[in-house]
């Protein structure tokens, strides 16, 4: 690498030479080929690596699609390594490092392939020595920094070899020395070095030594000393070995004064010990106990600890922005040692390329200590090109940026560079914003226009250039912001402190004019202006105005009112249609009910006339074992009957068994409630549960309930619900003696019974409380919880939460299941905390498990959009045009049969512009059953819900 930092300029003769050696393999193995070996290991041979090729010029071509594919570099380096094909390894090699921090790993594999190819030159280590000074700089590796120093042992032959050796040294004391658990490996190793060259030093045996002989040598005993007074002064692991080895090795003793510096730095060590241990037992990337380290150094306050916990933890949490965010405020307040500073700013953006806010205080880190100006433009425009999340971090960039370049200004000097380079980044900026942002994000991120307002105060205040702001203000206001008051407010206080009162009155004339939000308010600030300032006849116009202006918007609000209205008294009238239609239905169904049963009472009758009196009880079967005083199931039907408030018809022959035995169970139920002596009438909503999602078979469900809800407390009745013909529903009602078991009972909401989930919810009457809805999960973007999607329907929790517990801390894992119980290949996990789920996402996205893709992301539920005025079984209904209702009116299914990819293509975002959401039109809030922009054919809609 030369100078100047380029890898690939300086390796050009090792290149050579390993292509002209990987040439010489080939043939090499070419030439053997054929004799040694025979034609089936031949064909197997050739057969992998026609196959490793192809892997290879796959990455290569994926790599030339998207250079910043992070993972498409470490497979295509480690498929080179391995088939030996080195110079286009270091050429890999030299492209991620170019684009990407390289690993400790990478960096080790790569520096011990290039000291292979070395042959000891000096002009070749002067490379490996560049190759490692890059190296140290992505991370602070314990590792790397030793085999840099061993490295520099074999160059002590060389002129100034020693001295080189001991910089090296030095520097990686300096850097990690202070490592609690790897920080002695290098103490030991730099004690060994020194011990050597002290064994050259000595004279023979039998000989006496020269003074200048013994002036070295005593130099030398005294670096030895002084390494093992330092080392006993940091808190080390294992530090009391060193001062057993100290003690044997000082033949004057371990002086009292290293005594007392070894003594309290084992006081320090066993404060830490705590932490150290923490690590030890923690599995990666142990984000939580580096927090909790880091903390506990802070307050401390030694900034070399802080510095070496800090940079600890990013070796293993590189990709977390907040632990970077953190580490470069502290060194950016504390510190303040730029090269220090500005080397970790750079990190920091390397790792976390998309995260806007260390781009920002990057480029305040790089004003702050006074880089030069084509330095900062250039962070910036690696920034603009870094590839942000949202449209809103491209407008903070720019702002910072166009502070940095206002500060640069010196406003005394009409027409300086710096003024018009300013302005010219003013337009630069909007352009960016409505070409490059607009096209990505479909919005510009500055609804508010904030940059224009920012650059109408500087030509207003620094520049007296009112002509211009007014310019930049009417075309914020043409940018859809002139019915909102706020912003005609900013433009009259900019007039107000810079302009003049005929400018003033013009705006409010305008605001009036133009306010939709806040009208009131607007005329009320131009009353009071012209009580300052205006005549008697701006006076008369303002009133005018402000009163023609605020009937018109009486009139509007009064329409709304009404056509509100309107639309309440007609959903009133569907409402009372709707029920009397179901009474007229119920009024049928009895009519039917009684009419079969005539006809049964007939037929009953007609075979007591042919058969006789024996018959007639055969027919209908009695209850007990013989008992003449035995009900029939008929009159048994009747009781419950008026236990439910309804008439079950009695089974017909044709019926399932299964009918039947549902039949006898609410029997059963209604005997067993009476035995109780729990009336109808004292039946409580607060002392029960509404049980759901029960299989349609399940055989007794009274006496399963009761069994599963035992443990929540003492289960008074369990009243299950049963169709006409005696077939279960699936749900039922559970209602306990105290209301404390309630809590306890919500708790068994999707436990198995029967062999499927049951959901458990508060028993609500919906027609005194029509707003209740009960809805477990939360809609709203959950940042510490990521979906994932495309698992193997074989997947479990448990190997879920196993796969995700190499990325942080998993707190719950939960599978999307149907109503039935198995699975959909979906699943939600949450972590501890936003950066643990970020880093979930970022190492768990496109991988694969069992062959199935993996497709991870923040959870972001899609809203729900209903109107709370309205029962939540109404809504769908109201929102959706009469005519997608069919002939029947609403169906049970009340969700929306439209893809969400359509939701997401055609429905417009809801975006807050000035605290005002968009209007409903037409009764069809935005977003919910919008139409497609254009036809569109079979082949577009497939592409699109499969996302291609």
């Amino acid at each position: 690498m030369a100078a100047t930092g380029h890898q690939g300029e300086t390796l050009a003769d090792i290149e050579e030479e390993a292509e002209e050696m990987e040439r010489e393999m080939e043939s090499e193995e070419e030439e053997g080929m054929g004799v040694e070996n025979s034609e089936d290991e031949d064909d197997d041979t050739s057969e992998d690596e026609r196959e490793n090729e192809a892997e290879i010029q796959r990455l290569e071509e994926q790599l030339s699609i998207n250079a910043f594919d992070y993972n498409c570099h470490v497979d295509l380096i480690k498929l080179l390594r391995q088939e030996g094909k080195l110079h286009r390894l270091r050429k890999a090699r030299q492209k991620m490092s170019e684009l990407f921090p390289l690993t400790e790993e990478i960096w080790l594999d790569w520096l011990k392939d290039e000291i292979g190819l070395t042959e000891g030159e000096e002009v070749e280590r002067e490379k490996i020595y560049e190759l490692f000074e890059k190296a140290v700089k992505d991370y602070i590796c314990p590792d790397i920094w030793l085999e840099y120093a061993q490295y520099s042992i074999g160059g002590m032959g060389t002129a100034g070899g020693i001295d080189r050796a001991r910089s090296i040294f030095e520097r990686a004391l300096t850097a990690v020395g202070l490592h609690m658990t790897k920080g002695a490996a290098l103490w030991e190793a730099y004690r060994e070095f020194e011990i050597a060259i002290l064994s050259t030093l000595q004279p023979p045996p039998g000989s006496v030594p020269s003074p200048e002989q013994e002036e070295q040598l005593n130099a030398q005993l005294d670096r030895i000393h002084t390494l093992f007074r330092r080392q006993l002064a940091v808190p080390l692991m294992d530090m009391e070995g060193t001062y057993t080895e100290y003690s044997d090795w000082a033949d004057a003793g371990v002086p009292e004064t290293v005594t007392h510096h070894y003594k309290r730095a084992l006081q320090q060590l066993e404060k830490r010990r705590p932490h150290e241990e923490a690590l030890l037992v923690s599995e990666p990337p142990k984000l939580a106990e580096y927090q909790s380290y880091i903390d506990s150094e802070m307050k401390e306050g030694d900034p070399a600890r802080v510095q070496m916990v800090f940079e600890r933890a990013l070796t293993e949490n590189c990709l977390v922005p907040d632990l970077w965010a953190k580490y470069t405020t502290y060194l950016d307040r504390q510190l303040k040692i730029k090269e220090l500073v500005l080397s970790c700013h750079e990190r920091a953006v390397r790792n976390c390329p998309w995260t806007m806010g260390l781009w920002k205080s990057y480029l305040l880190a790089l004003e702050r200590h006074g880089e030069e100006h084509h330095l900062v433009s250039d962070v910036f425009e690696k920034a603009l090109s870094a590839g942000f999340i949202q449209a809103t971090d491209y407008v903070e960039i720019w702002q910072s940026y166009l502070d940095y370049l206002r500060r640069r200004v010196d406003f005394s000097k009409e027409g300086s560079r710096e003024l018009e380079e300013l302005r010219a980044a003013f337009t630069r900026s909007l352009d960016y914003l409505k070409q490059d942002v607009e096209e990505r994000f479909s919005e510009s991120g500055d609804l508010s226009c904030t940059i224009m307002q920012i650059w109408a105060r500087i030509e207003a205040l620094h520049c007296k250039n009112m002509q211009k702001a007014r310019e930049l203000w009417d075309s914020i206001m043409t940018k859809g912001n002139a019915k909102y008051a706020n912003m005609w407010l900013e433009y009259y206080n900019l007039e107000r402190s810079y302009g003049d009162a005929a400018h003033c009155r013009k705006a409010l004339h305008r605001a009036v004019q133009c306010t939709s939000d806040y009208p009131e308010h607007v005329c009320e600030v131009l009353l009071t202006f012209e009580r300052v300032e205006g005549s008697l006849g701006d006076w008369d116009a303002a009133v005018q105005k402000t009163e023609s202006r605020l009937n018109r918007v009486n009139e509007q609000r009064a329409k709304v009112a009404e056509k509100e209205a309107q639309q309440a008294q007609q959903e009133e009238v569907r409402v009372e249609q709707r029920r009397k239609v179901r009474a007229e239905k119920k009024v049928q169904k009895k009519v039917q009910k009684t009419s079969r049963t005539g006809d049964k009472r007939k037929a009953e009758d007609q075979c007591e006339e042919e058969w006789g009196e024996e018959t007639e009880l055969a027919c209908k079967r009695p209850r007990g074992d013989g008992d003449s005083d035995s009900v029939t199931l008929e009159e048994q039907m009747e009781t419950e009957s008026a236990l439910f408030g309804r008439r079950v018809p009695p089974p017909s022959k044709a019926e399932p068994p299964s009918a039947r035995r549902n039949q006898q169970a609410v029997v059963e139920s209604s005997a067993h409630r009476a035995q109780d002596g729990t009336p109808a009438e004292q039946r409580k909503d607060s002392n029960s549960v509404f049980v759901s999602n029960l299989s349609f078979n399940m055989e007794d469900p009274e006496g399963k309930l009761r069994a599963a809800f035992q443990s929540c407390g003492t289960v008074l009745q369990v009243r299950p619900v049963f169709t006409a013909k005696g077939a279960f529903r699936g749900y039922c009602y559970v209602q306990f003696e105290d209301e404390l078991a309630v809590q306890e009972a919500l708790k068994l909401d999707r436990q198995e019974v029967g062999g499927r989930p049951m959901f458990v919810s508060p028993c609500v009457d919906k027609n005194k409380n029509p707003d209740f809805k009960v809805f477990k999960y939360n809609t709203s973007m959950e940042k510490h919880k990521i979906f994932i999607s495309g698992l193997p329907f074989s997947c479990t929790s448990e190997k879920l939460q196993e796969l995700c517990r190499d990325h942080g801390t998993v707190r719950a894992v939960r599978l999307v299941t149907n109503r039935s119980g198995k699975p959909k290949g979906l699943a939600y996990v949450e972590f501890e905390d936003e950066a643990q789920a970020s880093q979930a996402v970022l190492k768990m996205d496109r991988t694969k498990l069992e062959g199935h893709t993996l497709s991870v992301a923040i959870s972001n539920p899609p809203a729900r959009k209903a109107d709370t005025k309205m029962a939540p079984g109404r809504v769908l209904g109201a929102m959706m045009p009469r005519q997608l209702q069919g002939a029947r009116g609403k169906g049970r299914t009340q969700v929306s049969l439209l893809p969400r990819s359509l939701h997401r293509q055609n429905a417009p975002q809801a975006n807050t512009e000035n605290g005002t959401a968009p209007k409903e039109q037409d009764g069809v809030s935005d977003g919910v059953l919008a139409a497609p922009a254009k036809a569109m054919s079979n082949e577009d809609f497939a592409r699109m819900l499969l996302k291609k």
